[in-house]
């Protein structure tokens, strides 16, 4: 008798204690649990600082050196590309007024791969040249406080089929070396172009520089 109570109290220690080595066994795999899923939601936080992204530039819009060169008009700005460069008379500070449609017909001149502008031949001036940052964040090229742009007009290299036209509310017209609004129209009868002008004392013949 006294047999079969040792032996049913052995049993029922062996019962007992592996109860509980399935409860530390399980305490134990929900620590580990625990420790596993931490990985997880810190890997789910960001990781990087927030900030804008840069800005796309389309390489044609890059106007790269400025340099000047002789025409019709006098001696104009034109980019590293022979483009003409054009100012906006309604950009009254060094800030661009010309954004989405107009921004698609008169190409702001941006500057190249963030480095800054670079003054090239023809009397063009390394102090006159600067930088503006537009509202989509990318770099406008200016000279003398204006912002300069070009025409999608102008389909050639030294076309200045902008040239005096009103558009988006004011006039544009290209840009001498010292950063000057050359109003002189490409020609007298032509029906977008501006009123002749009488040359101003000290410009070359036929041309007219704006203070603009």
């Amino acid at each position: 008798m006294r047999s079969n109570t040792r032996t049913a109290s052995a049993v029922a220690a062996a019962v007992l204690c592996a109860a509980a080595l399935v409860g530390c066994s399980d305490n134990g795999d929900s620590g580990s649990e625990s420790r596993a899923e931490a990985p997880a939601d810190f890997a789910a936080a960001p990781t990087t600082p927030s900030g804008t992204v840069s800005p796309s530039v389309n390489p044609s819009d890059e106007v790269g050196t400025i340099s000047a060169k002789k025409g019709p008009l006098g001696t104009i700005l034109v980019d590293d590309k022979g483009r003409t460069l054009y100012l906006f008379e309604a950009d009254k500070t060094k800030e661009s007024t010309c954004k989405d449609a107009c921004a698609k017909e008169w190409p702001p001149g941006l500057e190249t791969s963030g480095a800054s502008p670079k003054a090239g031949t023809g009397g063009v001036k390394a102090n006159l040249l600067s930088t503006t940052t537009r509202s989509d964040g990318t770099k406008q090229v200016t000279y003398n406080n204006h912002p300069l742009y070009r025409f999608d007009g102008d389909k050639k290299p030294g076309e200045t089929n902008g040239q005096g036209l009103t558009a988006f509310g004011a006039k544009w017209y290209v840009v001498d070396t010292a950063g000057k609004a050359i109003t002189t129209p490409v020609s007298s009868t032509s029906p977008s172009a501006s009123a002749s002008e009488s040359p101003s004392e000290g410009a070359s013949p036929g041309t007219t520089s704006s203070d603009y």
